[in-house]
């Protein structure tokens, strides 16, 4: 009885290892993110094990009901997703586990992996790296993560063809001396790597009529990017005295308990400091 997590090719079909197919032939069950992707790779493979599907939205109770099985029916059991290495920005990881905390041995098949071949291509000095996946999509999230990144080595960024754009957008305000690497459609045949800066890089895209065709997996070299200016508000300080200090430089106490939440001060304590500065100003 094993759970096999199963790297499957993120576009070029020839990626599929021996060792990967044998596996989908000689278990019981394959768990599939969508089993309709995934018949397409088991007929062309000639494989004809059952499926069943496991996605981010039923993994929760469908995870248990494998489990269950296995432990009943004593089966080897193949996790899968539509492509790539499952449970990395994926499907996977409640099933691998529930499969480890009932004693049922987890063992990985690699393989392709769109993580690893955009480092591999990027040119950037990659030793230590950031995995940050899907980036948040509201603007001041997107722009509050972005800032986290700063004084890291690199970071790689999964996005969606349809949020690319404003994807770069976001880094070039944000990030605008950061080198990019922003690579689409991996292993396929119409494979392309954008570099530059974030300018450089939004140019190319809007100038490519096929730049919505593809996933994107981007690298982000931080290593030259300046560290923000210090606070100029004394970190010492009540947070009753840094939102005053920040509203006389004419930010409203909204405005300056937003600045201060995303310097990492915590939502209640600013919240309570909000509320004694406003009764404070109101009973002048």
């Amino acid at each position: 009885m094993v759970l096999y997590v199963v790297a499957t090719p993120i576009g070029n079909l020839g990626d599929m290892s021996p060792r990967a197919v044998e596996t989908l032939r000689s278990v019981q069950l394959i768990a599939a993110e969508d089993t309709r992707v995934t018949m397409k790779l088991t007929s062309h493979f000639d494989i004809h094990t059952p499926l069943t599907s496991c996605h981010r939205h039923n993994e929760a109770g469908k995870a248990q009901e494998i489990v269950s099985r296995m432990l009943a029916e004593n089966i080897d059991v193949a996790l899968v997703t539509d492509a790539g290495t499952p449970g990395v920005s994926d499907p996977g990881m409640i099933l691998t586990r529930l499969c480890a905390e009932a004693g049922i041995p987890v063992i990985a098949v690699p393989g392709p992996t769109a993580l690893a071949a955009a480092l591999s291509v990027s040119g950037f000095d990659v030793t230590e790296f950031t995995f940050y996946g899907f980036l948040p999509r509201e603007k001041k999230p997107l722009e509050e993560k972005l800032r986290s990144m700063i004084g890291g080595q690199a970071a790689v960024i999964h996005e969606s063809p349809f949020r690319v754009i404003a994807l770069m957008e976001a880094v070039e305000r944000v990030l605008p001396e950061v080198r990019v690497s922003a690579s689409c459609d991996l292993s396929k045949l119409h494979e392309l790597t954008l570099r530059g800066t974030p300018a450089e890089v939004l140019t190319a895209l809007r100038a490519n009529e096929k730049a919505e065709k593809g996933e994107y997996c981007i690298v982000l070299d931080l290593r030259n990017v300046p560290a923000p200016e210090k606070d100029a508000v004394p970190a010492e300080l009540t947070p009753e005295l840094r939102l005053l200090s920040l509203m006389l430089t004419g930010l409203s106490l909204r405005e300056a308990r937003e600045q201060l939440q995303a310097q990492g001060l915590r939502k209640n304590e600013l919240y309570a400091a909000a509320l004694k500065v406003k009764e404070m100003i109101e009973n002048q």
